[in-house]
């Protein structure tokens, strides 16, 4: 008995190995990058929050200290959200750019929707090129 269920465990592990696989894709990858920098923005980190930012990005902010305190000021929703959620992603060209749609309550009661453009790198890697915050007034609530 002990044996069969060995191989059904192992059975069921092999069946889902390709799902959490196929999972890992460049849209996964960049919502992990989206989160890593949120984080580091909730964190008061600047060095980490700028380590996610397309080389584009660093030559119009070459220190991160006026990188961060640019979001600060600009990007309130992103620096400190309330509670945020990944919405709609689209890939072009293959993968060379990626948009994500993050959706923000932020600590004021306001809806937000922010767009992420994230390029790819020359070593395959991903940096944030671009968000774009708006006002979400189509917001139902609960």
């Amino acid at each position: 008995m002990r044996a069969l269920s060995a191989v059904l465990l192992l059975s069921a592990a092999l069946l889902t190995a390709p799902l959490q696989a196929r999972a890992e894709g460049p849209i996964a990858t960049t919502q992990q990058i989206i989160e890593g920098q949120i984080t580091a923005f909730l964190k008061d980190d600047p060095d980490t929050a700028y380590s996610y930012a397309a080389p584009g990005i660093k030559a119009l902010f070459p220190d991160k200290n006026v990188f961060f305190a640019m979001v600060k000021k600009s990007y309130e929703p992103v620096y400190h959200p309330g509670n945020y959620a990944f919405g709609r992603s689209k890939s072009i060209a293959d993968g060379a750019m990626i948009y994500n749609e993050v959706l923000i309550s932020g600590r004021d009661g306001k809806d937000w929707t922010a767009i992420y453009q994230m390029a790819r790198q020359p070593d395959g890697s991903y940096k944030i090129n671009g968000v774009q915050i708006v006002p979400n007034t189509d917001s139902k609530g609960i």
